[in-house]
């Protein structure tokens, strides 16, 4: 078994304004990964309807069902790139 950590990884707050901005900080980026969350899974709904044929969503956009598959993956490629943004953020 390893022996626990004698300092903490973290320091605690020492000032008002610290503990503001820290808890501003995590606010931020919780919210931002909730956001990114249900992108993503509004995209994963809208790729298995698509793929089942239950709906024709993209219709509008694209006449084809390889252009509507092309606008499904530009949808995923924004979520994604959302994704890293956040997780950047909070790393």
């Amino acid at each position: 078994m390893s022996e626990p950590d004698r300092e903490p990884t973290e320091k605690p707050t020492t000032s008002k304004e610290e503990a503001e901005s820290e808890g501003k900080w995590m606010a931020r980026n919780g919210i931002a990964i909730g956001v990114v969350s249900i992108l993503a899974l509004v995209v994963l709904m809208i790729g298995a309807m698509q793929a089942t044929g239950l709906v024709d969503v993209l219709a509008p956009f694209a006449e084809t069902a390889g252009a509507q598959w092309g606008v499904f993956f530009v949808m995923a490629l924004v979520v994604i790139i959302l994704g890293g943004w956040s997780w950047k953020a909070i790393a």
